[in-house]
Formats: C-alpha cells, structure tokens, sequence
C-alpha cells in the first residue's frame, strides 16, 4: 500500500475505473464517462488503490485496443488506439513510481501476451492471462501471466 499523498484526481467515493478516466491525457478525458462504475479488477485490491488504479488502466488500455472500452466511448479507431498506448503508460508509469519494477515486469509481458493472443485469434486466452497477473500483483502467487500461458500451451 502506497504511503505518499494520493493523487489531486483521486476522491476516496470512486472507482479505480473513474479515477483513471479523470487522470487520462485531456484528448481523452473528452471521451470519458464522469461514472463508469467498478473496474473490473479493483476489488482484488482493497488496500491498495494505487494498483487498483494500475490495473485498471492497463486493462482499460487492453480494451482500447481490443475490445470495448468500459470507460471511453466516441473515438475513432485511430484515438482509440492512440489513447489505449496512453492508457498502458499511465498504469505503469504510477506503478514504476511506487518503485514495483517486477510489477511492471509483470504487466509488460501481460501487454506483450496478450496482443499475441489476439494475433493468433486465441479469444479466451487474455482473460486467463489477466486473472494470472491480478493474483500474482495482489500477491496471490501463481507465477503471473508467463506461467499462466506457458500451462495453457501445454
């Protein structure tokens, strides 16, 4: 759990979720919805909102690029695309800055798998990959998403 001084976007009464569409670049906050509800993950952590807010970025970022963003809407392709790169920086650079170097580790080959799994149309493949990675980062072990592909593939 993060003990600096919590973001001037944050408001304790939000989600990880809000609290990333109010910290994204000002192209996107344009796009945002003020009330997108929970993320999806941020109740792996509930002492910790900054790696909620991590984690939600970087899966929103995933969305951006794949699926249908749960917190952006009205972008042409190119923005989306665009604004899920900005998302995925704006994860892991707050997770960079609490000093969790393994942790970006950690989501960078998420990122990395992941967008190979949607080169090989492996449709179910990146939600195993992100639950692997959410447990390995709210320190439930299992190895992270590298394990999580390496069983997979065999």
């Amino acid at each position: 759990m993060s003990t600096s001084a919590p973001p001037p976007h944050r408001r304790e009464s939000d989600s990880a979720l809000a609290e990333v569409a109010r910290a994204a670049d000002p192209s996107l906050r344009a796009h945002a919805d003020p009330a997108p509800g929970p993320g999806r993950y941020e109740a792996s952590f509930p002492e910790d909102r900054d790696r909620a807010f991590v984690v939600e970025a970087v899966h929103e970022g995933w969305l951006m690029h794949y699926e249908t963003p749960r917190a952006f809407g009205g972008m042409d392709d190119d923005l989306r695309l665009l604004g899920g790169d900005t998302l995925y920086a704006l994860g892991l650079a707050r997770l960079a800055a609490l000093g969790d170097l393994a942790g970006v580790a950690e989501l960078a080959e998420l990122i990395s798998l992941c967008a190979r799994a949607a080169a090989e149309d492996r449709p179910g493949l990146p939600e195993e990959l992100w639950r692997a990675t959410v447990a390995a980062l709210a320190g439930e072990g299992g190895g992270g998403s590298a394990a999580a592909a390496a069983r997979l593939a065999s």
